[in-house]
């Protein structure tokens, strides 16, 4: 254990990422203080560093009750919950864990959609119910191959989104803050647009706190009765209460979600419907990756205190 270095963990890690952690510093865990302001000033004469992931992120509010942090280093690729500006302010570098986990991510969009178009977790539950064998054959599906699929955020993991939904010979436009050089893809300045355009949405997007919501009635009206929502990014993107009422609705004919606004509640009325695929924020969640982003974060640490520069970082 390295004494002379504390940090501060915000919330429990991928078991092994943890235990290697807190082998080599001195950690406190934040998440486990009956009182955790009491914690803080405890620690703030001491602690260098605060360790987190994307979803707790590091407010200025707790950053400021530790002077001494000159690094935050996420177990994750979205930094939104981190205040960057803060950070910058104050001299604190900020890493990540990018690429690592864009395949598994991608490849989870992919599936959220298939899983909507064709209603997998219907036929599931159709055919478990025993419905099959006493009403037939269950209902039909929509096809996915061919279909026109707009990506909110052509980033990373947006970009292999498009690369594997191209292998289904989508079509595939995307809405950006600017148009890209590198790809032929269709552009739009406008996200409502696209959504009227497209039979599937894809949120790949990294947010800011002005996007909150951006995803409400306008979007979901011109995505229309034939479209499905993907949602891989962040569950503040999109208005639930607006999405909830859509599907009911039949104003869009499905949806396929890995994150939620107030995880890790999620609306009871998604949970209702069978036209709905909902995932408990697992799109890194495989071994192989999650024991990579653990290992890009302790490197991040390492190289901080080593006087290094971050191998990943965003601030």
């Amino acid at each position: 254990m390295t004494d002379q270095v504390s940090l501060v963990l915000v919330n429990p890690l991928y078991a092994p990422t943890q235990k290697a952690l807190e082998a080599t510093y001195t950690v406190h865990r934040l998440w486990e203080a009956e009182d955790k302001n009491a914690l803080l000033a405890s620690v703030a004469d001491s602690v260098t560093g605060v360790v987190t992931d994307g979803g707790s992120g590091a407010s200025a509010e707790l950053l400021s009750k530790l002077p001494g942090v000159k690094v935050v280093s996420v177990f994750g690729v979205g930094v939104d919950a981190v205040d960057l500006d803060y950070c910058k302010s104050n001299g604190v570098r900020v890493g990540n864990t990018p690429d690592v986990l864009t395949d598994d991510v991608a490849d989870l969009a992919v599936a959220l959609a298939l899983a909507s178009f064709r209603q997998i977790a219907r036929s599931h539950n159709y055919l478990c119910a025993g419905r099959w064998a006493f009403e037939g054959p269950a209902p039909l599906t929509a096809k996915f191959s061919g279909c026109k699929v707009g990506i909110f955020g052509l980033g990373r993991i947006g970009h292999a989104i498009a690369r594997r939904m191209a292998g289904f010979d989508c079509q595939i436009s995307y809405c950006n803050r600017n148009p890209r050089s590198d790809v032929d893809y269709r552009y739009f300045a406008d996200l409502t647009e696209m959504a009227a355009a497209v039979d599937c949405l894809v949120l790949a997007v990294a947010p800011t706190p002005q996007m909150k919501g951006v995803v409400g009635a306008e979007v979901l009206n011109a995505l229309g009765p034939q479209g499905h929502l993907v949602n891989i990014s962040r569950g503040l993107l999109v208005d639930e209460d607006a999405l909830v009422n859509a599907l009911q609705n039949k104003r869009i004919a499905g949806a396929g979600l890995d994150v939620f606004v107030a995880e890790p509640d999620v609306p009871p009325g998604l949970m209702e419907m069978d036209n709905v695929v909902l995932q408990p924020h697992v799109a890194s969640g495989t071994v192989q990756t999650r024991t990579a982003m653990g290992q890009l974060m302790l490197d991040n640490l390492s190289n901080h205190f080593s006087g290094k520069e971050l191998v990943a970082f965003v601030a």
